[in-house]
């Protein structure tokens, strides 16, 4: 059972999907010698790409490669199965699964750039009908690719996401009392939501930490509540390894998303020991269960005194960290690669 794995991730910058992408293939790698990788020759991760042995083909990058000369190789080759993991895939080419994380840009289009849409709105829905199989990361996620395309249910399987080996509890002494969020530049992340609401806690030792590059949404927020300032710190991008400690010193994790596929942070801090506070809306639920406390994503009142109620009750933190730190068993990068390897076993059985 030879196949070939789309390994473009490698070009690309690591968010959530292009972790799923890079901890599942190091899985295939270590169970399945038969499984290879195939990218273009511009790597932004050279030692990933060392270690699942990478064969680099064609002189382009980007969606071209994707398009044009990832397909041309495969057809030389024999037309083997190609497993994709970052949402898109050769339009041209039958023989192959594809993995969509969800379907943000349908709901949220004001994130997206016009070309992103339009590319996305084309290609997608193609895909999906040429793809053998169709892979997603909750259950939330499918019934959302469900409910905009016409798909058949058994044609799409859920693999979830799971935490890289990095996230252990990393107690340290010297760090001030803050809550942590984990940012991007999308606005369904909602984090002006929960910086208003950061702002309604009478709190004066806590601080607001959030993981990830200023974008001019937050600075917006920032602007308006000028006298937040000295109270909210972003970091920057962080290793994994500062991440991890970061996790492991907050008193608290919030998560305010308006929308996820699956959300990896939430995960993330309850294998550091954190305690967390998280949406009550998309996939949140299905992943997080009792381990999280929840709250309205809509209504700062609710998400302030949600965090007040995680900060000041030490009951309530430890019960959330026991909870946490089993929930968080569930989900093995393993397992999911496992669950992969099955289905890809039952297409060339078919």
């Amino acid at each position: 059972m030879e196949i070939y794995i789309n390994a473009r991730f490698l070009t690309q910058q690591i968010t959530g999907v292009q972790r799923f992408a890079i901890e599942i293939s190091k899985e295939l790698r270590k169970m399945d010698a038969q499984v290879k990788f195939v990218s273009p020759v511009k790597v932004i991760h050279n030692d990933i790409a060392s270690e699942l042995g990478v064969i680099p083909i064609g002189s382009s990058t980007s969606h071209f490669w994707e398009q044009i000369s990832l397909p041309r190789y495969l057809k030389r080759i024999g037309s083997p199965l190609l497993v994709n993991l970052c949402n898109t895939a050769p339009l041209y080419y039958s023989n192959k699964v594809v993995t969509i994380h969800d379907v943000a840009y349908k709901l949220f289009p004001e994130n997206f750039s016009l070309p992103f849409r339009t590319y996305y709105n084309f290609l997608v829905p193609r895909i999906l009908q040429s793809s053998r199989k169709i892979i997603t990361v909750s259950n939330f996620s499918k019934r959302e690719i469900l409910k905009h395309y016409k798909i058949e249910e058994n044609k799409v399987d859920v693999i979830y996401n799971a935490v890289s080996k990095e996230f252990t509890p990393s107690k340290k002494e010297n760090y001030e009392k803050y809550i942590l969020g984990v940012s991007s530049q999308s606005k369904h992340k909602n984090f002006d939501m929960l910086i208003k609401s950061f702002n309604k806690i009478k709190d004066k030792d806590l601080k607001l930490y959030i993981i990830g590059e200023k974008n001019r949404n937050l600075n917006n927020i920032l602007t308006k509540e000028h006298k937040l300032n000295s109270d909210v710190i972003f970091t920057g991008r962080v290793s994994d390894q500062e991440l991890a400690e970061l996790y492991s010193n907050a008193v608290c994790f919030v998560f305010p998303s308006l929308y996820e596929g699956f959300g990896i942070p939430p995960l993330e801090a309850m294998a550091c020991g954190c305690p967390i506070a998280v949406s009550n809306v998309a996939s949140l639920p299905e992943v997080c269960r009792d381990a999280a406390l929840y709250f309205d994503p809509l209504d700062m009142e609710d998400i302030a005194a949600k965090i007040l109620k995680v900060v000041q009750n030490n009951d309530m933190k430890k019960t959330l960290i026991r909870k946490g730190f089993n929930q968080v068993k569930k989900y093995s990068w393993e397992k999911s690669a496992n669950k992969l390897v099955i289905n890809m076993k039952k297409l060339y059985k078919n």
